[in-house]
């Protein structure tokens, strides 16, 4: 467990539990985050995981705009239910990027469980691109890849990172329940 470790645990803690709240803050402590964990995971040899950390950098800078723009009045997110047909197309789409990550990670570099580290890595970008659309249905999905990545981290012996994510599954279900009050149903979800 090295300092550089402890300090990404803490902004991701910060970022994940600010996420859950709705609160703009997660944004700006969510690309510290993955800035620190980027070199984290680049001296773990979890190529897929350090890959993903520059991804979603992007997906935070989208999320950050997405959600500037949804605030109601008082200053609260709305949050919006994903239709059937979107998370078929997003859960499809995880998949392939998923495989072809695997398949790239195992050819060409000497990663470390490879296609189990780009399956995670795929679907988390599938849940963070829900976050930022401000779909409920985000947390389900995260709280799934976490049960995953604390298995991970375990094997990988990131015992520090793997209690993070761990964490990460109680906030998600503490995010589920906080959206779920801040939910606007429409009349009709088309497929």
């Amino acid at each position: 467990m090295s300092p550089l470790e402890i300090v990404a645990v803490i902004i991701s803690a910060l970022a994940v539990w600010t996420t859950t709240r709705r609160s703009l803050w997660c944004w700006p402590l969510g690309l510290a985050s993955v800035a620190l964990y980027g070199v984290v995971f680049l001296e773990a040899k979890l190529y897929s995981d350090m890959v993903l950390q520059a991804v979603f950098g992007a997906f935070l800078v989208y999320g950050w705009v997405c959600w500037r723009r949804g605030l109601r009045d008082e200053g609260q997110v709305v949050v919006r239910p994903l239709s059937a047909r979107g998370a078929i197309l997003a859960l499809a789409a995880g998949a392939v990027a998923s495989a072809a990550w695997g398949l790239a990670m195992a050819r060409w570099t000497d990663a470390s469980l490879p296609y189990l580290d780009a399956t995670l890595a795929g679907f988390s970008l599938v849940a963070q691109y829900w976050t930022a659309r401000k779909h409920i249905e985000n947390w389900w999905l995260w709280i799934a890849v976490d049960v995953v990545y604390v298995a991970l981290y375990l094997v990988k012996d990131l015992y520090l990172t793997a209690g993070l994510y761990a964490a990460f599954i109680v906030l998600a279900i503490l995010g589920l329940r906080s959206w779920r009050a801040g939910t606007e149903v429409p009349a009709v979800q088309p497929l």
